[in-house]
């Protein structure tokens, strides 16, 4: 599937989105402050979110034998003991999962913790899914053909990103990437 996305009124540019076959679990790649208990794999059809479940993975592993309500147990005992905030994920495919967060880790935040532990669920999500994109900025380039008087036209890439988790957000960059392109005339020597 490749998208174009947009084209600059010139028709010199445009942006098209490409599905980011390479992209690596955003779990693995970068620093996260929240921490995730993988309660259901579906009989191991899933690796666990995180392979440790953070500084708490004990606490469930004493709850996790009745798997339902031990999710009660275990959000009300962050929650009372710890100050932790705790959100559940059941996605259509993949494993349920309980996101927590150290109130520690939230003072510095700048955005309310169970926001931010949504963000870091719908990033993993994405991957998960298959939903990480790239772009790609191309110029129309014509070419003078040496064996002939006609031009060729073709398109070449001068910018690309790639890395975009959620559809939405991935057009989003896109658009934005092609804004620098706006009025920009190609300069030849």
């Amino acid at each position: 599937m490749d998208n174009i996305i947009a084209t600059t009124t010139d028709g010199r540019f445009r942006v098209r989105l490409v599905p980011d076959e390479d992209a690596r679990s955003p779990r693995e790649d970068f620093d996260h402050l929240a921490h995730v208990v993988t309660i259901d794999t579906h009989l191991g059809q899933y690796a666990p979110i995180d392979k440790d479940g953070g500084p708490f993975a004990e606490a469930w592993e004493r709850v996790s034998w009745n798997r339902w309500k031990g999710i009660e147990i275990f959000t009300r005992w962050a929650n009372i003991f710890h100050d932790a905030i705790v959100i559940e994920s059941r996605p259509a495919r993949g494993p349920v999962s309980l996101w927590y967060l150290l109130r520690e880790d939230a003072e510095d935040l700048g955005m309310l913790p169970e926001a931010y532990l949504d963000a870091e669920r719908a990033e993993y999500e994405a991957w998960a899914d298959g939903d990480v994109y790239g772009y790609v900025v191309e110029e129309a380039v014509d070419w003078l053909r040496a064996d002939a008087d006609d031009t060729m036209s073709t398109w070449e890439e001068v910018d690309s990103c790639w890395g975009h988790y959620g559809f939405d957000w991935a057009v989003s960059a896109a658009r934005h990437a092609l804004t620098f392109y706006v009025g920009k005339q190609r300069v030849t020597a």
